[in-house]
């Protein structure tokens, strides 16, 4: 397996990344092809914030989803899937309730899951159904550039990272013929920085921060803050090996976050693959995944954090770098 973790989720083909960016707070969603993914999900938190994960259980009936929406606004966010929905519809995506090639309704599959973002910025302002529509819009328009950013965007928009700012990020990785990636809204109550050495836990070859800087933020108050996110390949992986990449992603957090899964974090990872067989992959080449699964999570975590930029009361990670910052006390940016 190649050691190379960089690029970003739409690296996976069939893959298409759209965000609504409403300052802070959010919306990012992740669109398959018409004809779906496979997918599983795996939540480890203590207050997770979710819609239609029930159904990705490998025992139950629906194989494949049409998008995964990730939101900011805490259990109000989960309206915007309403909009994901009905966006989908009108371009006659969905799964068809009466068969394939006959005339009648389509109902589109979207799983969601939340942060918890309501104590940055203005408490009332929440996603709506519309930014829903907006992301989806976007994705499907698949006009490039935003597909490829990272940091204080879409669902990353009113995230922190502990007392930093958090975002949206993402990386990936090749496995043999095929790609896993993974894009994260970093929201953690845990931090993601060794106060002891200024180093991030998911990446030490990176430079330090100022630790005396550091010691000098305020922390935000306890919420039910939460890590979400979508492990992606382009492997033929069946609906209960898509679930098992899901929850070996979960690795990823617990190397990147200290402590991760906490019972203020509700952390939510789906795992989805884009191939239009679903007949499984051999344990060895899923061994080789779940590897993957954890490695990009990890590093879209550093992403995340990384490419922030500060505001709404909340300091950047760059910001704090080594000799980038004064003596005097840090003043987080507002916006």
């Amino acid at each position: 397996m190649s050691s190379v973790v960089s690029g970003s989720l739409i690296d996976v083909p069939g893959l298409s990344v759209g965000h609504a960016s409403l300052g802070d707070t959010g919306v990012s969603v992740i669109l398959g092809s018409p004809q779906g993914m496979t997918a599983g999900v795996d939540v480890r938190g203590g207050g997770p914030g979710t819609r239609e994960t029930d159904l990705l259980e490998p025992y139950n009936t629906v194989e494949r989803v049409h998008a995964v929406l990730l939101a900011g606004g805490s259990a109000f966010g989960l309206a915007a899937a309403d909009g994901v929905m009905t966006q989908l519809e009108a371009v006659g995506i969905g799964f068809p309730v009466l068969g394939e090639g006959v005339s009648g309704p389509r109902i589109p599959i979207v799983p969601a899951a939340v942060i918890f973002d309501l104590l940055v910025g203005d408490p009332t302002h929440r996603p709506t159904a519309a930014d829903g529509a907006a992301a989806t819009r976007s994705a499907l328009e698949a006009t490039g550039s935003q597909a490829h950013r990272s940091g204080s965007l879409g669902a990353g928009c009113g995230a922190s990272a502990g007392v930093l700012r958090g975002g949206f990020g993402q990386a990936s990785i090749r496995v043999g013929d095929y790609v896993v990636a993974a894009a994260v809204v970093a929201n953690p109550v845990g931090e993601v920085v060794d106060a002891e050495t200024g180093l991030l836990f998911g990446d030490s070859t990176l430079p330090p921060v100022d630790r005396a800087a550091f010691a000098r933020l305020s922390r935000p108050p306890a919420s039910l803050n939460t890590t979400i996110g979508v492990v992606a390949t382009d492997a033929p992986v069946n609906k209960s090996q898509a679930k098992r990449l899901a929850m070996v992603g979960h690795d990823g957090i617990a190397r990147a976050v200290r402590p991760a899964h906490s019972p203020l974090d509700g952390d939510t990872l789906f795992g989805v693959s884009t191939n239009e067989s679903a007949g499984g992959v051999e344990i060895a080449v899923l061994h080789e995944l779940s590897q993957a699964a954890a490695e990009v999570v990890c590093a879209a975590i550093v992403d995340a954090v990384t490419s922030a930029v500060s505001g709404h009361g909340l300091t950047a990670w760059p910001q704090l770098l080594s000799g980038e910052v004064s003596n005097g006390p840090i003043d987080s940016a507002q916006s």
